[in-house]
């Protein structure tokens, strides 16, 4: 992004426990009987990064909206913890929250650390404590404070921006954050870089979000859980992504997640050691004649190649496993790798860029395995099959 944030973020930055959120029957019919958010029974865990996802005018930002009371409920209750928020004094309520909206809604007379200090300024924090706390989370958020504390919002980029707001709804350590559709207003490229910066910060933080979208990917791509809403505030289903991408429960959601979703299943099924698939190995001081024979041994075209401590050094074709020499002087670099922590979708996508007909897969180091087209297809549909065993008649990709 603008600017990298730090590999190792403060020890005390991760703060308050987070909250549960807990919708109970909550609707909120306008006086012209319009209604916009229709007996929502929702939860959403501690901890967890939950997303409202679905079209315009669907309710997702109205029951955002009444989890902080800028908008109140007609029916129902919504406990932040054990407390409804109904009962609860609204200011105080919002200095519990988190807020980070699309147009970000800096103070733009007021310099970055200034916008970051404003909620711990109004609960009374002394100097010294908020000075720190600004600090924090400037590098947390990746703006570097010497550099940006005392810039002014139309001295920063978009993405800048994004993260000075990020920074100041953290502020005072709420242990809850509320987002809507904080990084449409970018570009794609930016989004992008955001959205992944903003995982790793929810890594360390931890906090309960609900995050508003309209997009799918982005949904997908952020959520622990997601819950698809239809005009009339209604919720389609509540679920984790893979499931929701591997089982939709209507046709609304599955018209709405898009005929793609096994694509974009692979964005969130990671690699499982089981699904590898393991090829002859040969070593770099091994023969090649030695090599040639283990290839023909079985019937195969190509092996990877291992240094003594069982770590990749590339591969070799039964081609070049002729004459005389060692395995080093003839085998190949491998290229199409990936870390056992990777997507699916990344092992695809590597496969297609470097024109790989398998992509290897590390531990470390180590060597696991490798993941071809066929094993790949395959892992995508067991994932399915194992996460939704109930649902009759699932598209499974």
């Amino acid at each position: 992004m603008d600017a990298t944030a730090p590999a190792t973020p403060p020890a005390s930055i991760a703060g308050s426990a987070a909250e549960e959120i807990r919708l109970e029957g909550v609707s909120k019919v306008y006086p012209d009987g319009t209604t916009a958010v229709r007996e929502l029974d929702l939860t959403f865990a501690a901890g967890e990064l939950t997303v409202l996802v679905g079209p315009s005018g669907c309710g997702k930002t109205t029951t955002m909206k009444m989890i902080n009371r800028i908008i109140e409920p007609t029916t129902g209750r919504i406990l932040l913890g054990a407390d409804d928020v109904t009962r609860v004094d609204p200011v105080q309520l919002r200095r519990r929250i988190g807020y980070v909206i699309q147009s970000v809604g800096l103070f733009p007379h007021q310099t970055v650390r200034r916008n970051v200090a404003t909620v711990p300024r109004l609960l009374g924090w002394d100097k010294a404590r908020t000075r720190d706390r600004v600090e924090e989370l400037l590098e947390l958020v990746g703006l570097d404070p010497a550099t940006f504390g005392d810039r002014y919002p139309h001295q920063l980029s978009g993405g800048q921006r994004q993260r000075a707001g990020v920074a100041r709804a953290l502020a005072a350590d709420p242990p809850v954050l509320l987002m809507d559709e904080p990084f449409s207003a970018v570009d794609p490229i930016v989004r992008e870089r955001l959205q992944s910066e903003f995982l790793r910060l929810q890594e360390t933080v931890r906090k309960t979000i609900v995050f508003v979208t309209h997009d799918i990917e982005e949904a997908v791509r952020l959520g622990d859980r997601i819950a698809v809403m239809s005009q009339g505030g209604t919720v389609e289903q509540f679920a984790p992504p893979a499931e929701l991408l591997g089982a939709p429960a209507t046709p609304f959601v599955a018209d709405f997640v898009g005929a793609d979703r096994g694509l974009k299943r692979l964005a969130v099924t990671g690699i499982d050691l089981a699904d590898l698939e393991q090829p002859p190995v040969v070593h770099v001081d091994d023969s090649l004649a030695d090599a040639r024979a283990a290839l023909e041994r079985v019937g195969a075209r190509w092996a990877v190649v291992l240094d003594d401590q069982q770590r990749l050094n590339g591969w070799i074709s039964a081609e070049r496993a002729v004459g005389a020499g060692t395995v080093r002087q003839a085998g190949k670099r491998m290229e199409a790798w990936v870390p056992i922590d990777a997507t699916l979708k990344t092992a695809f996508a590597t496969m297609l860029q470097l024109e790989a007909g398998w992509v290897a897969v590390l531990d470390g180091d180590r060597f696991c395995g490798v993941l071809t087209p066929e094993s790949l297809h395959a892992a995508l549909r067991r994932s399915v099959e194992g996460s939704v065993p109930e649902v009759a008649g699932a598209a499974l990709i």
